[in-house]
């Protein structure tokens, strides 16, 4: 027995995998490098507030009303449902924008992280109040109303936004794609330093 040589095996370190026996240092979150890039995310997210605004006035659709004796006007039948699809169409609108815009995050994969998510969620609620904004007055400038009534006149009056609960959509649509890309990477860090 003590004349067979005793090998040693080498075990190859690969990035990722942690050798037997010794313990793996966890990666940290760095913050101090994220902080420009996460700037940037943030004006750039923001900025997609512009065509989501555009969009939404023209796709959503105009209230018709009838101007009645007392002076105010009254939603013809089924038109007050217009208020609901207003609503609905910029929350799809922002759903999809937020879902798009965290795919496209994660494609930054050295800059991968909570500090990029942090400041994409804030870009994207910029985002969202620049919609409510911009929206509502590229509508009026679609319907725009001509003098002063008569009374039994029908007027087509401009979509409108009577919720603020739909500046929540394009957050809540990024933080989702982008943490269920997250929760599927396999990485500790996220894959940062593959790429």
């Amino acid at each position: 027995m003590t004349g067979s040589p005793v090998r040693s095996r080498r075990v190859a370190a690969e990035p990722g995998r942690a050798l037997p026996g010794v313990p793996r240092e966890r990666p940290r979150v760095v913050v101090k490098a994220d902080l420009l890039p996460a700037i940037i995310v943030l004006s750039m997210v923001s900025l997609v507030g512009m065509p989501l605004g555009w969009l939404w006035a023209r796709l959503a659709p105009p209230q018709r009303k009838r101007v009645m004796p007392e002076g105010e006007p009254v939603p013809l039948q089924l038109e007050s449902w217009h208020r609901f699809d207003d609503l609905a169409i910029f929350l799809l609108l922002g759903l999809g924008a937020g879902v798009l815009a965290g795919v496209v995050l994660w494609l930054l994969r050295e800059r991968r992280g909570p500090v990029l998510l942090v400041a994409a969620v804030a870009g994207s609620l910029v985002a969202g109040w620049v919609g409510t904004q911009l929206g509502p007055s590229l509508a009026k400038d679609r319907y725009p109303v001509a003098g002063a009534p008569n009374v039994g006149d029908v007027l087509t009056l401009a979509p409108v936004l009577e919720s603020g609960w739909v500046l929540l959509a394009m957050p809540m649509g990024l933080s989702l794609a982008y943490g269920v890309l997250a929760a599927w990477n396999g990485h500790d860090d996220l894959g940062r330093r593959l790429g």
